[in-house]
């Protein structure tokens, strides 16, 4: 009797621990950020869309921020290795369409989300864990693909430089404020139409 009073909540959440109740928490941490947006996100609200108690979410995070943050770092696509696929156009669209699949991610969205609504200062720990797990690694991948290039007498050697690795990501996170999030077709464009002819031997 007691445990049917409870409602659905309790039952379900019995059944879900450790990573999987993680899992759903952060799936609809991420959901109800994109629909209502940062100021109306609420631990109740994240509670409800994951099917369990507020309990859960607040043992494991003791604010929304710490919350968000959580759910970006453990649903970001991974960025995989440095590509090599033998050319520089070749390694330079693949750079370009992990940076696209990372901003068309719930994490990627959610950070459109808050740009458009927090002050710089209140979004810095989210701009944070972005540079830390997508702009420094593709900064840096970037660099080692142009070397790669060099090395293989497509890149001049002046162009390798940080500088020059910061063109095309910071372009696209500019289309992407200004136009919304990039095509394939962008994608492509931005490697042919300005990366290629910048930095080519």
């Amino acid at each position: 009797m007691t445990a049917g009073a409870t409602g659905g909540a309790g039952p379900r959440s019995s059944r879900r621990r450790g990573t999987v109740l993680e899992q759903a928490i952060f799936q609809a941490t991420l959901d109800e950020l994109i629909a209502s947006g940062y100021a109306r996100l609420s631990m109740e609200a994240v509670a409800t869309g994951a099917r369990t108690g507020k309990a859960a979410v607040y043992r494991r995070w003791s604010s929304k921020e710490e919350l968000v943050l959580g759910a970006m770092r453990a649903t970001l696509p991974p960025f995989g290795p440095v590509p090599d696929t033998g050319s520089l156009r070749g390694d330079l669209l693949e750079l370009m369409q992990r940076a696209r699949a990372a901003m068309l991610s719930l994490p990627g969205c959610a950070v459109r989300v808050i740009m458009g609504e927090l002050d710089h200062e209140r979004a810095r720990p989210f701009l944070g864990l972005m540079n830390e797990c997508v702009t420094d690694p593709g900064k840096a991948m970037m660099l080692e693909v142009l070397r790669r290039g060099a090395e293989r007498g497509e890149v001049r050697v002046e162009a390798v430089t940080p500088l020059v690795a910061d063109v095309a990501p910071a372009l696209m996170l500019y289309r992407a404020k200004m136009h919304g999030p990039p095509t394939e077709a962008d994608a492509v464009a931005l490697v042919d139409e300005v990366m290629l002819p910048m930095v080519r031997a």
